[in-house]
């Protein structure tokens, strides 16, 4: 008698967020609530001042994380439909994740979860470091697979915010430790655990066309205008937040221009690779989040965001290659050069910032060692419990698509313009044959 064929794979995708949204209802109503306002009219005003002062910078991060990060990871020409779509989708299944584990962990009082803008923020700001990751496994991987590796992430980047900033007291006002270094190594190594040894020619869809490096670039300057509010909406109001703008501006120009310059020296023609303008012009911001609301000179910000730029375009010129010829280590989107480098670059720069700082230096060099401190376990604890995460995700039943059906949104949208493939078996049966598969 033969036996019965599994349940179809693009069935699990709805019932797994609809059993995660049903029980997040169950839980919403059982558990959350809102934060009270206080009945003085002082703190009453407080809170009004505190709303104004947050919401337009949480805006800016909205926009930054939905339509520039989305854009910028749209330069694979046949896949850019999957990734916005993805990308939206993860950020909300990761926020609303965090939400829950937060509640449980830091709000939990008499038995409620009390709810506020801070935490909806600080849950965001979480979901980003899935965002990130995904960039070393995307095209490849189903949207079960990256469901699941939000899942993992989210409880363990919590775990490692935890002892990063508050057993460890890390300086990370713009998450240069705990969001960049800490969300690129986990994916690494995903990415290492998930395709193993296994080495690929570049696939024919992955490679760039003019009109998929024009979406990618745009994201780029969505990004590049809001980031000064993704650095500074966590600094303390006034004089911090005044510099952490300053500085981030400054480091992001640097780097903009560095990275034209260091990408037309690099080409025997002197013309600009798309990609390294794409990333480069962003490594300064990524750098300058550790040390962004220090005492230090402008001087300091556009060396470091220039720096930065360079270590990113480097990186793709060079390390990046390296890394898939000596290590098989897939990195799809270059997270490594954007964040990974330039995040050890700024960690580094926050120590000596700390070192040389004019103010009084009793408990400098201590806490010097504390950055060095949270560095390695921002890298540690990500690569090893990224090659954990990555295992699960070799799943048979979480359904990875077969190579010659990646990067390509007809294998999960149902386009309407679709032209039938002229090889033998349209692009509609290739679909069902990757389902079964």
């Amino acid at each position: 008698m033969a036996v019965p064929p599994p349940a179809r794979p693009h069935r699990l995708l709805p019932l797994s967020l609809g059993l995660f949204q049903g029980a997040l209802l169950l839980f919403f109503a059982l558990f959350v609530t809102y934060n009270k306002p206080s009945a003085q009219a002082e703190d009453a005003n407080l809170m009004v001042n505190q709303l104004y002062g947050i919401f337009p910078l949480f805006q800016d991060i909205q926009v930054m994380l939905v339509v520039g990060l989305g854009l910028l990871l749209a330069f694979l020409p046949r896949y850019g439909l999957s990734v916005l779509a993805h990308n939206f989708l993860l950020l909300n299944f990761s926020t609303q994740w965090a939400l829950v584990l937060q509640g449980l962990l830091h709000h939990l009082h008499h038995g409620q979860v009390h709810l506020d803008l801070h935490n909806l923020l600080t849950a965001e700001f979480t979901a980003v470091t899935v965002l990130i990751s995904v960039g070393a496994v995307l095209g490849r991987t189903s949207p079960c697979q990256l469901l699941v590796m939000a899942a993992c992430e989210v409880p363990i980047y919590l775990a490692s915010e935890w002892a990063i900033v508050t057993r460890l007291g890390v300086l990370d006002v713009g998450g240069t430790i705990t969001i960049h270094v800490f969300s690129c190594y986990f994916g690494l190594s995903v990415s290492k655990a998930l395709f193993g040894a296994a080495q690929w020619p570049v696939h024919p869809k992955e490679t760039p066309t003019p009109r998929s490096d024009l979406l990618s670039l745009v994201g780029m300057l969505i990004l590049w205008v809001f980031w000064p509010s993704f650095v500074a909406i966590l600094c303390q109001p006034g004089d911090a937040q005044r510099r952490a703008i300053l500085n981030t501006l400054l480091a992001m120009s640097a780097s903009a221009v560095t990275a034209v310059v260091a990408s037309s020296l690099l080409e025997r023609d002197g013309k600009l690779s798309p990609g390294h303008l794409q990333n480069g012009s962003l490594a300064g911001g990524v750098a300058i989040g550790v040390v962004a609301d220090m005492a230090v000179p402008p001087v300091a910000a556009l060396a470091l965001g220039s720096l930065s730029a360079v270590a990113c375009v480097l990186g793709f010129r060079f390390l990046t290659p390296l890394l898939a010829r000596k290590l098989t280590l897939h990195d799809q989107c270059g997270i490594h050069n954007l964040h990974g480098l330039p995040g050890i670059l700024g960690a580094a720069a926050s120590a000596v910032a700390i070192l040389v700082a004019p103010e009084d230096t009793s408990g400098a060099g201590r806490q010097a060692l504390c950055q060095a401190a949270g560095l390695a376990v921002a890298i540690g604890g990500s690569l090893l419990t990224g090659l954990l995460a990555g295992a699960v995700l070799r799943l048979p039943c979480l359904a990875r698509p077969p190579e010659r059906l990646c990067f390509d949104d007809a294998l999960y949208f149902k386009i309407q313009d679709q032209v039938t493939s002229s090889e033998p078996g349209g692009t509609a049966e290739e679909g069902a044959l990757a389902l079964k598969e």
